[in-house]
């Protein structure tokens, strides 16, 4: 799967599970800071990239994971 690709799903997920307009959602943006996630929907994101991509990660591993482009890079290395 091509990087795009990744995170386009990644944007679409985020933008799911925190109930914001995908439009919203920069390469940039932190999960926390920017985008008002709590932890409860940390874990929610965990599983969805989990349900989207097909994958099982380290969930310890995936909720120190704090910007769209470190989940793009993260879940990249999974499918790989």
């Amino acid at each position: 799967m091509e990087k795009e690709e990744v995170k386009n799903k990644v944007k679409k997920v985020v933008a799911q599970v925190l109930k914001i307009d995908q439009s919203e959602v920069e390469d940039d943006s932190n999960f926390i800071f920017d985008l008002g996630a709590d932890s409860m929907q940390s874990i929610q994101l965990v599983a969805a990239f989990e349900e989207e991509f097909n994958i099982e990660m380290d969930e310890d591993e995936a909720v120190a994971v704090q910007t769209i482009s470190e989940a793009v890079d993260f879940i990249s290395g999974y499918l790989n």
